[in-house]
């Protein structure tokens, strides 16, 4: 017996392909693609302007420096380490995310649902560790307009004049948290609407349907947010 896919879902014969005229693509799927875009020019913007700060100063905060600990467990000698981590734990739901939608695509519902509670459980751990690593640095002295002691500050720098110091580790301490923040909002987000997604699979809405493409379209929000994961990565812990 064939499932009758609702107007709002009929929109392709092959996976990831579209079927509309005159753009090609259904129309939420289009909208999240121009949400992304413009979502993509805000964290560009923020990128920039960390960027030109960073590479227009003397001196900065030596990632391996500054983060070196590993909350809970170690408070110096493990350069990256943690972060290391977060971004595996967020590399690793985005592959969760990947085999959620294609099992969507074969319209088996308990394999979906399993797969977003993986990407759900993914997500808050990344929160989780992102909290313990924003706590650990106020707790050393860095905050929106905090920054450590002098004295606490000579350690993070390799070279440089020692007068600009503070101004440099303000700048960042302020770019860190605004940055990481403004990620850890949309990773938030992204877990909460993948919560009531989760939900709907497991009322069955999507299996009446008959298609999982709203799976498809919150797997576009957060495979983005994955990979301006990335970029953050790059800019405040590797450069």
């Amino acid at each position: 017996m064939s499932v009758q896919v609702s107007p709002i879902d009929e929109v392709k014969t092959t996976p990831w392909s579209g079927g509309r005229s005159p753009f090609n693509v259904e129309y939420g799927k289009m909208m999240m693609w121009f949400f992304l875009l413009s979502d993509a020019f805000t964290f560009s913007s923020l990128l920039i302007a960390y960027g030109a700060l960073r590479f227009s100063s003397s001196s900065w905060p030596a990632p391996d420096l500054v983060f070196q600990s590993v909350p809970g467990l170690l408070d110096s000698g493990a350069p990256l380490v943690f972060v290391g981590l977060m971004t595996f734990i967020l590399i690793l739901s985005s592959v969760t995310m990947v085999l959620a939608v294609e099992a969507g695509h074969r319209m088996a519902k308990k394999e979906v649902l399993w797969w977003m509670v993986a990407t759900i459980i993914g997500g808050f751990t990344f929160l989780g560790c992102q909290a313990l690593e924003w706590s650990h640095l106020h707790h050393e002295g860095f905050w929106w307009g905090h920054i450590p002691n002098m004295e606490e500050l000579k350690h993070l720098f390799k070279g440089g004049n020692e007068a600009s110091y503070g101004t440099y580790a303000q700048q960042f301490a302020n770019l860190f948290f605004t940055i990481t923040g403004f990620h850890g909002f949309h990773v938030f987000s992204g877990v909460i609407i993948n919560i009531i997604i989760t939900i709907n699979v497991l009322l069955g809405t999507y299996q009446k349907r008959g298609s999982y493409l709203m799976i498809e379209k919150v797997g576009l929000y957060w495979h983005f947010v994955d990979l301006v994961w990335v970029f953050v990565f790059t800019f405040f812990y590797l450069v």
